[in-house]
């Protein structure tokens, strides 16, 4: 682990590889898992602030996913998440021409309907992020289903941290994206 202020960082941060290859795994992190997206409380209240700006964007299965739990649910873990269609896809997700899963909060983004790109938890993905008392650890996750963006980052030498970029500087700042630059440089000298 490195410790850069009050945050602990995996070391897979900095090793491992990792560029999304969404026409290899078709958005399956949309789709797969067990619970939907994991939110933040000011994420909740943004969510349904803007929700009249993002519905448009939904299946109309979505919609009424979102109409029956509303825009959030707590899971079995306690966790505010986003709800899921029939108990698989993320209702906030849409599918485009070719079958790829992509986020209707972030095409409402990108269209200036809204303030809100899409959730941390799904911005900052392969990294989870667990709160702790003292810190906040930022931790790899490994999941099968990432193993073409796991291959395409290996051939293209993009470390995860890398890949994540302009969503690290979202959550945490430019100057903590620096030192997590600073402390990369520091581990391949020695």
């Amino acid at each position: 682990m490195i410790q850069i202020d009050d945050k602990l960082l995996s070391d897979d941060l900095f090793t491992e590889h990792f560029v999304c290859d969404l026409s290899a795994c078709k958005g399956a992190c949309c789709i797969e898992g067990d619970a939907g997206a994991p939110l933040e409380m000011e994420e909740i209240d943004q969510l349904e602030a803007d929700l009249p700006q993002i519905l448009p964007y939904l299946s109309e299965k979505g919609k009424a996913s979102i109409e029956k739990e509303g825009a959030f649910v707590v899971d079995v873990d306690g966790e505010f998440v986003t709800p899921l269609n029939d108990g698989k896809e993320c209702a906030f997700t849409i599918f485009d021409e070719k079958g790829i899963a992509k986020c209707g909060i972030e095409q409402a983004f990108l269209e200036g309907k809204t303030d809100f790109h899409k959730p941390i938890s799904c911005h900052l993905y392969p990294i989870r992020v667990h709160k702790g008392k003292f810190h906040e650890a930022l931790n790899y996750h490994k999941w099968q289903i990432c193993a073409p963006a796991c291959e395409c980052g290996s051939k293209l030498k993009v470390k995860v941290f890398r890949f994540l970029k302009g969503a690290i500087i979202g959550a945490y700042g430019e100057e903590f994206y620096e030192k997590m630059e600073e402390a990369d440089r520091l581990k391949s000298e020695i």
